[in-house]
């Protein structure tokens, strides 16, 4: 059973701050690459999944942006 992350056990910022820019990076080498086979895509079921990989990409580019804020908050507010 995993234990619910809180922001009182993450590390500190400077701690994390490489590992979300690292992993930003990745995910915009991802994105680009989905709206390129979407781009290119020669069926609507094709078009369909490339999009879902553009999506979800996004959404995985905000939950990094929303760990990075909660890093970033002061000590006291966590």
């Amino acid at each position: 059973m995993t234990r619910p992350v809180t922001t009182a056990s993450l590390p500190a910022t400077g701690e994390l701050r490489p590992l979300f820019h690292q992993l930003n990076n990745q995910l915009g080498i991802i994105l680009a690459h989905a709206e390129l086979l979407e781009s290119k895509a020669t069926t609507e079921a094709e078009r369909r999944r490339a999009g879902q990989i553009v999506t979800s990409t996004l959404d995985a580019m905000m939950s990094v942006r929303s760990l990075r804020g909660l890093q970033d908050r002061p000590e006291d507010s966590r």
